[in-house]
């Protein structure tokens, strides 16, 4: 990567805790691949060590991103493992990097392979108002996550080729989740949608999931602030703002008190509720980007770094992050009904990469800072 390393490690964490800088080498010197397929758990965190290496930390971690993508990139832009006929938005995630790694590499594979990604995206099937199916397998259903996935990719792509058309196209579609997983109650929104309305956890007038589900706030959070970054024009990203602006607000009372939030983020009181660190990593991160570029207050980035200084005081040691849910979903088989019972009972795992992700993300907003 371009950006010059400024600091190892263990100089730009001092201040924050001993055990960051053994952590984050231990992680990707232990990393193994999510899944033989290619995934958006993968390029969580090999975005998340980008991120860090163009905050000014060493350069290595860089090249383990180079090193570990190179070895699924064909010659020919083939991606090991990738199927576009999945139709999973899920999977497109990892274009950012191929993204990345094209501008600051010059080959030609890496935008061959970023091509048969957006390939995907331009056959993806759509919900009648517009916004990008989650799956094949979850035909007619928007789940927050999944602007997370693909959304940011198309700012960058769509700016870098002047197309302003797929930038109006991805303001529509924030604009339309926006719509329809709004949660009248909480103002916060929901886990999923079914236009369809034919899943069980579906709401039967509404369309919508039963529940707010803390991660996938942060990934809807983080798509914000991203595509805000990207666009960068305030004709576009202005609709972006107001709803990043409006879901903080709601957020920032519902902390724990150590300024966490929680995996069921609209009921903090909830019984068996708890602060979940992937969530509260993701919004923390989306604070101090957002602070940083100005699209929210000052005081705004600091409770982001707050939440972080917490997950690391009360989270992490050398060689665990924990307190991260697994996995929570919608549907298929064994059901997932969107309950409050079913997000409660899902299994908390260390070391999950969403959160190992989300924690180098954040680690490099809180460099930033200055």
């Amino acid at each position: 990567m371009t950006a010059v390393p400024v600091r190892l490690l263990e100089d730009a964490f001092a201040g924050l805790g001993a055990e960051v800088a053994p952590f984050v080498r231990g992680a990707l010197q232990r990393w193994r691949s999510y899944k033989p397929s290619w995934n958006y758990e993968d390029g969580v965190v090999w975005k998340g060590a980008l991120d860090l290496a163009a905050a000014g930390v060493e350069r290595t971690l860089a090249d383990f991103v180079y090193r570990e993508v190179s070895r699924r990139i064909g010659c020919d832009g083939r991606i090991d493992g990738y199927d576009p006929g999945e139709f999973n938005i899920d999977n497109v995630n990892p274009g950012r990097v191929l993204f990345a790694l094209w501008k600051d590499s010059g080959e030609e594979r890496f935008r061959l392979a970023l091509d048969h990604q957006l390939a995907q995206l331009a056959a993806h099937p759509r919900t009648a108002s517009g916004n990008f199916w989650h799956k094949r397998i979850y035909p007619n259903q928007v789940w927050l996550d999944g602007l997370y996935m693909a959304q940011p990719l198309r700012c960058l792509v769509a700016r870098d080729a002047g197309d302003a058309a797929t930038l109006d196209d991805v303001v529509g579609q924030f604009g339309q989740t926006h719509a329809h997983l709004r949660d009248p109650d909480s103002g916060l929104l929901v886990h999923g949608w079914d236009e369809s309305r034919s899943e069980r956890w579906s709401d039967s007038a509404t369309g919508r999931s039963p529940n707010v589900w803390g991660r996938a706030l942060g990934w809807y959070l983080m798509a914000l602030v991203d595509c805000i970054e990207a666009i960068d024009a305030p004709d576009r990203s202005g609709p972006l703002a107001a709803q990043l602006r409006g879901q903080v607000d709601l957020l920032l009372p519902l902390r724990s008190a150590d300024g966490l939030w929680y995996q069921l983020a609209a009921l903090p009181g909830q019984a068996g509720n708890y602060e979940e660190t992937s969530a509260s990593l993701m919004i923390a991160y989306a604070l101090m980007k957002a602070a940083r570029l100005e699209v929210l207050e000052p005081a705004c980035g600091e409770a982001g770094a707050q939440a972080l200084r917490a997950v690391v005081a009360r989270f992490l040691d050398r060689d665990a992050l924990g307190g991260i849910c697994g996995v929570a979903g919608l549907g298929n088989v064994p059901y997932r009904d969107g309950s409050i019972d079913y997000y409660l009972g899902e299994a908390i795992v260390p070391n999950d990469p969403k959160g190992v992700g989300a924690l180098l993300m954040a680690l490099s907003e809180f460099l930033r800072r200055g």
